[in-house]
């Protein structure tokens, strides 16, 4: 309707009060008056219980006697022509008169009109403009962006303060070349890539990294979660995207990013409404980015973890031309966040940095922060001024299972059960080749359910796992019930979880590892999601599918066996660590280990 937008979201507010203004006069109408019947206000003349009337051409309104104290309503009712009625008025000594007719129709317009409009603007603007001032956004901020704004000395990051990443820091080093020396790449004729997006697992660094950018470069950073954009009203989110496009070509060179881009990116396959507000925002995204003027150094960075949704059209050369990979970090990537993070708290110079790496295989950078935090506030408890060794390894225990429940009373019974059962998982693995190591047994219970645990540590980091390595640990997972079987000839529900994740890995096997002799190398399910729970999506049929938890129960089947037939040759074994568990809570590997030598007299 208006070409310029804020013509247009005033003239909404301007109909929006008009509205408003007519139901209130309604209801004002409503509440102030009373219709009676034409024999009703006769009856009250007759009754002397009027005080006076003014009668129109359409109807007569009548104002009653009320006693002191009452409230006055006024009534009125049809004027039906009576030729009797100045007779019965002035017999009634009632005092009545003529409501002359209102001739000027721009006066009325006015006043009943413009005038409060003009008012409910007025005191809007002043309300509304109160509160954006305040909040930072509201109903007269419609359209505006709302991304922060840091400048060169506000974002405080380097890439000295990403450890771990490597590759992607070595990805985005060109990026910042180009915006610290644009003139370069001009001479030559090279434009960069128009955009870079960031992609990995949760915690892994993706905000810091591109945070990082904008550090080393010096340029403005303007940052917005895909969130951002997606209002109530459509086309708002477009609004905001050319708002946010509109800043960042008057602050160039500048970075751009959008965290969580999937919020706005998805696919828009599948989708049978045609005025999605997601979707108009998408559509203004790709609009901006191709009408970008490349030759000034503006870079647009996204972060997801989520890149198998988003639109084909935002992957395409000329919008997102990089896709950089922020990954888990491996042995020496720990190492070097933990190295960051121990900065800025005082620890022991005794720290084995090194061993904690090697215990928190699959960590991310967030995890490992929380890790030190944690370690800072167990040494703090104990009344320590710095970090000990102690304090992370049982930070790392309080991440994966929990911190201890000590108000937990188990009974003996149920002690000596969770006992054989760690045990069960412990012996197994120390039985089976090519299996990690067994750091810690314990039946202390943990608040993240756990009764007990036996905390197995990789050697290093690995790549590539071995069908015989994901058998053994199908067996190693089994160990547990198998050895409640072993020794009480009875089961319990402590197995459920192991169960749980036994099956997820047995029917991986068959089903995405083609390590079946039945399915041969076939694809039967992909991964979904894959940088969050990664959870599989079948590709076959419904006969198929019972075909592969067949297959799924053999090798379920073969483990269980395995486990119970080790446990069974080591019957006397299981028992003595079972019994030096239930007298000390927890044993740690080395103890546990020199047990297995001494009575298998190694």
């Amino acid at each position: 309707m208006f070409d310029n937008k804020k013509y247009k979201y005033a003239a909404y507010y301007i109909i929006g009060a008009a509205i408003l203004l007519m139901i209130i006069n309604f209801l004002i109408v409503d509440l102030t008056t009373q219709s009676i019947k034409y024999n009703e206000f006769l009856s009250l003349i007759s009754e002397k219980k009027v005080e006076e009337v003014q009668i129109s051409n359409d109807r007569i309104i009548v104002i009653p006697k009320v006693e002191e104290g009452q409230k006055k309503k006024i009534l009125y009712t049809v004027n039906v022509n009576d030729p009797k009625l100045v007779e019965k008025l002035t017999a009634a000594g009632v005092q009545f008169g003529g409501v002359a007719p209102n001739n000027n129709p721009i006066k009325n317009f006015f006043f009943n009109w413009v005038l409060p409009i003009i008012l409910f603007t007025f005191l809007g603007r002043l309300i509304f403009g109160r509160l954006d001032k305040k909040f930072g956004s509201g109903v007269m901020s419609f359209g505006k962006n709302t991304a922060k704004l840091y400048a060169e000395n506000e974002t405080g990051k380097t890439f000295a303060d990403v450890a771990g990443q490597e590759e992607a820091k070595e990805s985005l080093a060109e990026i910042v070349d180009f915006l610290n020396n644009p003139k370069k790449y001009a001479e030559i004729g090279a434009k960069l890539p128009k955009g870079a997006l960031l992609v990995g697992p949760p915690g892994t660094g993706k905000t810091l990294l591109a945070k990082a950018v904008a550090g080393e470069a010096k340029v403005p950073f303007f940052s917005m979660s895909g969130s951002e954009f997606v209002e109530m009203f459509v086309g708002m989110g477009a609004a905001r995207v050319r708002d946010l496009f509109k800043q960042a070509a008057e602050k160039a060179p500048c970075i751009i990013f959008i965290d969580e881009i999937d919020a706005i990116g998805k696919s828009r396959e599948g989708n049978l409404s045609g005025n999605d507000e997601r979707e108009q925002t998408l559509n203004q995204l790709l609009a901006e980015m191709d009408g970008f003027d490349s030759s000034k150094p503006v870079v647009i960075l996204a972060a997801t973890n989520r890149p198998e949704i988003l639109d084909k059209a935002l992957l395409r050369p000329g919008r997102f031309d990089r896709r950089v990979i922020v990954d888990r970090p491996d042995l020496k990537g720990r190492e070097a966040i933990l190295r960051v993070h121990l900065k800025s708290v005082k620890y022991s110079k005794d720290l084995d940095v090194e061993a904690i790496a090697k215990a928190t295989p699959g960590a991310v950078g967030a995890d490992l922060a929380n890790m030190v935090n944690e370690a800072a506030l167990r040494a703090v408890k104990n009344n320590r001024k710095e970090i000990i060794q102690e304090d992370l390894e049982d930070a790392i225990e309080v991440i994966i299972a929990g911190k201890e429940k000590k108000d937990r009373i188990m009974s003996d019974k149920e002690k000596k059960t969770v006992a054989f059962h760690e045990v069960g998982h412990a012996l197994v693995a120390a039985l089976l080749k090519g299996t990690d190591p067994v750091h810690k047994i314990t039946i202390v219970p943990r608040t993240m359910g756990a009764l007990g645990y036996t905390l197995q540590l990789p050697e290093e980091d690995k790549y590539l796992i071995t069908k015989e390595e994901l058998f053994n640990e199908i067996a190693i997972l089994l160990g547990g019930r198998a050895a409640e079987e072993v020794e009480f000839n009875s089961i319990s529900t402590g197995a459920s979880n192991d169960i749980e994740k036994a099956t997820q890995t047995a029917r991986s096997m068959v089903s995405m590892y083609g390590m079946s002799e039945k399915f041969d190398m076939m694809g039967l399910e992909s991964p979904s999601n894959r940088y969050l729970d990664g959870r599989p999506v079948q590709n076959c049929s419904a006969e198929t599918a019972a075909a592969i938890d067949e297959e799924t129960l053999k090798i379920i089947k073969e483990a269980h066996k395995t486990a119970i037939d080790i446990l069974k040759n080591n019957r006397e074994l299981m028992r003595k660590i079972a019994e030096r568990l239930l007298e000390k809570e927890t044993i740690m590997g080395d103890e546990f280990m020199e047990m297995v030598r001494e009575v298998r007299g190694e």
